[in-house]
């Protein structure tokens, strides 16, 4: 089986396209699609035709090409069964747990509420990639616009269950004001120091920072951490639940 191939592009103001290509079959995706023209010149550059669209939530900056690249490709669109109604062009909707093939690979599919109420993950577990949008970023997670923390607390501990070794492409770079913010909950964690560090100079340079690997996100995105003492201590939330902390580090997030 050979690997897949893949093409990150930048659409909008601040958004990631990814492509994702299968070279058995000639298969090829657009993880959402944030805007037609540079998905389409990042096609053509490759010299790939798409075939698909897997959508991960209903908000605009990820399916507004949906419609115009149908039109385009007669592609075939695949999104959540829990947003199916506010996906334009839908013709699949999958569910929690549910598995299909990508030509040779295996995609399983993650729900993650918390940004929207169906919010969904696309998992290629044999090649150990997430397709995360905007459920978990580095160093960060989504804001809450449908469903409380303690959705997306849970949601995010389903992706954390992922071997460390998963790269994750994430729906926006938000990268660097998440390193600056994470510094403020978990100052003492040298890790994260010298990854904010990566992350300045990567950004001065214009380089992007997708993707990211579960393990490295475990160790520094203060999301994922709601359990760690010294981020409890931090904010003088010993003895609360791990919902309440994490509430807590989105609610700063918001405000930062």
């Amino acid at each position: 089986m050979k690997p897949l191939e893949i093409e990150v592009f930048s659409c909008r103001s601040d958004n990631y396209g990814v492509l994702v290509h299968e070279p058995e079959s000639g298969l090829t995706v657009s993880i959402d699609a944030p805007e037609e023209k540079p998905i389409v010149e990042a096609a053509n550059r490759r010299g790939w035709k798409l075939t698909h669209i897997f959508t991960t939530h209903h908000h605009t900056d990820h399916v507004e090409a949906n419609l115009a690249l149908k039109e385009r490709y007669g592609l075939e669109i695949i999104g959540p069964v829990n947003e199916a109604v506010a996906i334009p062009g839908l013709d699949r909707s999958v569910e929690d747990g549910e598995e299909f093939q990508f030509g040779e690979h295996l995609v399983r599919v993650i729900e993650t509420p918390g940004h929207t109420a169906g919010h969904i993950c696309f998992h290629f577990p044999d090649d150990k990639i997430l397709f995360a949008a905007d459920t978990l970023f580095a160093l960060g997670c989504g804001r809450l616009f449908e469903r409380p923390a303690a959705d997306m607390w849970h949601s995010l501990q389903k992706l954390a269950g992922l071997p460390d070794e998963t790269a994750i492409y994430f729906g926006h770079e938000y990268t660097l004001s998440n390193a600056r913010f994470a510094l403020t909950i978990d100052p003492d964690n040298e890790p994260l120091q010298r990854r904010a560090a990566q992350i300045e100079e990567l950004r001065r340079e214009g380089k992007f920072t997708i993707p990211t690997m579960m393990g490295l996100e475990k160790e520094t995105n203060p999301f994922l951490r709601a359990k760690d003492p010294k981020i409890r201590r931090n904010l003088i939330m010993e003895g609360k639940t791990n919902e309440e902390v994490f509430a807590e580090i989105r609610k700063r997030k918001d405000n930062f």
